[in-house]
C-alpha cells in the first residue's frame, strides 16, 4: 500500500494522514458538504502501538486517545473507525 497517499490525495489533497500508522489506513470517508478525509482502524492503531512500542493494550489504548485521537489538525483531520464486533 505504498501509494495509498497519492489515492488519498486523489479524493482530497489536503487530507491529513497519521504518521506511522499506514498499517491501520482502511479508506477514506466523506459526508454531505464536508471534504473527504483518510480513515484509520482504531483497534488496528493499538495493535501497532503495542508490536512497534512495546505497550500492553491498556497503555497503547490511553496513548491513543491522549494522543491520537485528541490531536486534531482542522477540517482534513482522520477519522479512526471503531470496528462493531457484533455480541461476542
Amino acid at each position: 500500500m505504498a501509494d495509498f497517499r497519492e489515492w488519498v490525495a486523489e479524493y482530497n489533497e489536503e487530507a491529513l494522514l497519521a504518521d506511522g500508522l499506514e498499517a491501520a489506513f482502511v479508506g477514506v470517508a466523506s459526508h454531505y458538504g464536508k471534504a473527504p478525509v483518510a480513515v484509520y482502524d482504531a483497534e488496528k492503531c493499538m495493535e501497532i502501538f503495542m508490536d512497534r512500542d512495546g505497550m500492553d493494550y491498556e497503555g497503547a489504548q490511553e496513548w491513543f486517545d491522549y494522543n491520537v485521537m485528541r490531536a486534531h489538525g482542522g477540517e482534513h483531520t482522520p477519522l479512526y473507525l471503531v470496528m462493531y464486533k457484533g455480541s461476542e
